[in-house]
């Protein structure tokens, strides 16, 4: 689908060479792309863009200066893809502890279809890491259009599939929304609005914001200044003193206060800019720090409980012991994991390995669970770790998490820590992400075969450098009603922040103590600082986390009622979720309601499935959950990813990737013939 993608956005500006704008050099049509021989991928934004969908090329030309060109005859089959001008650009960013929530607003052109004819316009807004839409906001000529989640009615709405072109993710942080008959030579103005996290590494926040335009978005008016803007606002939640490291762009200080920073980039260019927006800062403390931050609920809030946040820094110069581990990696070796001979890879890049493995088979995960369980039952003044590894997904499920959870009861306070990672759609992410949950290991996945290795290096990273495990908070205990996400307190690594939220009823105590055991199996004791926050928006920067760990315990308890729950925060907060869908509602602009259909509420069946009850037409998109794995796909050793990028060396790069990482303290393998190590 991208590769596709590309390779329209190339006929698109091939097509773009039709157009005339005057007779001057500085309004030629655009230069070919530098990578355009290279890769068709490498068209892909890199910024918010948009495109005329064109089918038709005769209608391509410039709906101010025809060029009365020779007519051309046939169609684009798959459509062609011709970059907008872009007339404004404006990016606002509110950094909270570690998220981030995006909003931009612009201005493009449809400055390639004759003004006697129309075409659609899909949007691509590229999203940083772990990025999550929030919704979408377009005006154009007589029209509006807006984002709005919808509850699904079961599982036959859940498979009801909206047109692939309607939208969807082209890649995983790749939003794109259609605009359907848009007139030639009229501009849309489009709102767009997301949440991404925060990247945190010794000792420092980094914001990445992909904001690098190509050359052939720049209007073609000779001279003509634009103007760009980009705001940031960070509230650490700490009340300490931030240190801004590195920018990308100038940024102007507006605003310097106890744990908050205000900044200002204004200029009037001639050329957009063609670098990302960046910039990096630290929240200072040398040592082990945290906090907890108290919010009372919004009226429209449907869980009228108060909000709490807890959480952990490891400082900038963190000295203490880590644990000393026993570890234990169960990788799915199945067929669709298959990529270069396995006995290859081994013997080029983990010499410390002398088993063969081969890649064939079906996926079976509770045999090899249950194997490294066993190895680590006995261990003594050690902190035992388990990293499985898949691409697939099995029957039993549910009755691996249940045997899971008997195994670790009465462990004692190191018990095993299982530490799950996804590769693609195939495996169920839900069922990683509640192993993970109910051992008090983390879980991570990624879609993209760039990302395999980096992201399992962060995850392996993690896992190794666990500084305070079995963390509990007193004041949970005086609390009259208490909800925590995640349920069990994950451990703390010296590579991360530790965040975890939750609501309550009752009296937050004035003091709270966060307890755990240090990696000498010392026992450790902090004070957290109590403050009140008014102007962080809990209901969003948490909504994710929350509508994930709470998707997780509704698929291990099939409870209908916990599935609802998730529909409603999902279209409370914006955050797409399993049991919501999106849609595009179009509106009139002489009959738009008094109340935005941005609103979130569950909407109700209409005698029309594509118009709602005010009249509005609303066009569905595919369903942009992760689903809960496919089954079938993983009997068939089906790759990964098959049905877009195929993932060509999988298993080669997992083992490169734990080679990197921990290859020195890799305690053993489990070798399985058809199974999983």
């Amino acid at each position: 689908m991208a590769e596709e993608f590309g390779k329209s956005v190339e006929d698109g500006l091939k097509l773009s060479k039709r157009l005339y704008f005057g007779k001057d050099r500085a309004v030629a049509p655009p230069k070919p792309h530098v990578h355009m021989e290279k890769s068709a991928e490498s068209l892909l934004p890199t910024a918010p863009m948009v495109y005329a969908v064109i089918s038709d090329p005769a209608i391509v030309d410039n709906p101010d200066i025809p060029s009365y060109q020779p007519h051309v005859y046939g169609r684009c089959d798959p459509p062609a893809l011709i970059p907008l001008q872009m007339n404004r650009i404006e990016l606002e960013s509110d950094s909270y502890l570690d998220s981030v929530i995006v909003r931009l607003s612009g201005s493009w052109r449809v400055h390639c279809v004759m003004g006697s004819n129309c075409c659609d316009c899909r949007i691509a807004i590229p999203m940083g890491e772990q990025g999550s839409i929030l919704g979408v906001e377009v005006e154009v000529p007589g029209k509006s259009y807006s984002t709005e989640l919808i509850a699904v009615d079961g599982q036959k709405d859940m498979e009801r599939e909206g047109r692939p072109e309607n939208g969807g993710f082209l890649k995983p942080h790749i939003f794109t929304l259609t605009i359907p008959k848009v007139d030639g030579g009229t501009s849309l103005s489009i709102k767009v609005s997301w949440i991404q996290k925060l990247l945190y590494r010794n000792g420092e926040f980094s914001l990445i914001v992909p904001f690098s335009f190509p050359e052939y978005v720049t209007p073609a008016v000779k001279k003509l200044p634009k103007k760009e803007k980009i705001q940031l606002n960070v509230n650490s939640g700490t009340g300490t003193e931030i240190v801004c490291k590195t920018t990308s762009h100038p940024l102007k200080q507006l605003k310097r206060e106890a744990g908050k920073l205000g900044f200002l980039y204004e200029s009037e260019v001639l050329n957009w800019t063609d670098i990302d927006f960046a910039i990096s800062y630290s929240v200072s403390s040398s040592h082990i720090y945290g906090g907890v931050i108290l919010q009372s609920p919004t009226v429209q809030d449907f869980d009228q409980r108060e909000m709490f946040s807890v959480y952990l820094f490891p400082g900038e110069q963190f000295s203490g012991k880590v644990f000393r581990k026993e570890i234990v990696f169960v990788v799915d070796i199945s067929g669709s994991m298959e990529g270069k001979p396995l006995e290859e890879t081994v013997e080029r890049a983990v010499k410390w390995i002398n088993l063969n493995f081969i890649a064939g088979g079906s996926t079976n995960i509770l045999l090899p669970l249950n194997q490294a369980m066993e190895i680590v039952s006995n261990t003594q003044g050690s902190f035992p770790v388990i990293f499985l590894i898949t691409d697939g997904a099995v029957e039993e499920e549910r009755h691996i998490c249940d045997l899971m959870e008997s195994h670790l009861t009465g462990k004692g306070s190191l018990c095993p820590r299982i530490y799950t990672f996804g590769i693609g759609t195939y495996c169920n992410h839900y069922f990683l992400r509640m192993l993970a949950m109910i051992s008090g290991g983390q879980y991570d996945a990624t879609y993209d075969v760039d990302l395999v290795q980096s992201q399992m290096q962060k995850l392996f990273v993690k896992g190794l450098s666990t500084i305070l495990a079995n963390i509990t908070i007193d004041a949970f205990d005086d609390l009259d009603d208490v909800e925590v996400y995640p349920s069990r307190i994950p451990d703390f690594s010296s590579e991360g922040l530790l965040i975890i939220s939750g609501r309550y009823q009752g009296n937050f105590p004035e003091t709270v103590k966060a307890k755990g055991i240090l990696g000498d199996l010392s026992n450790f004791v902090m004070d957290l600082k109590i403050q009140k926050e008014k102007d962080m928006p809990f209901d969003r920067i948490f909504a994710k986390q929350r509508i994930d760990l709470l998707t997780a315990q509704a698929w291990f308890s099939e409870n209908k009622q916990l599935e609802e729950k998730v529909a409603k925060l999902s279209i409370q907060t914006g955050v797409v979720s399993e049991y919501t869908r999106l849609a595009l509602l179009e509106s009139q602009r002489a009959h738009h309601a008094s109340e935005s259909p941005r609103a979130h509420k569950l909407s109700h069946k209409t005698d029309s499935p594509n118009v709602d009850s005010q009249g509005q037409r609303r066009i569905l998109l595919p369903n942009l959950g992760v689903g809960f794995g496919n089954v079938t796909a993983t009997a068939e050793n089906i790759h990964p990813g098959v049905e877009e990028t195929k993932l060509p060396e999988a298993a080669e790069i997992i083992i490169k990737a734990a080679s990197n990482c921990c290859g020195k303290i890799m305690r053993c393998l489990i070798g399985l013939d058809d199974t999983v190590i």
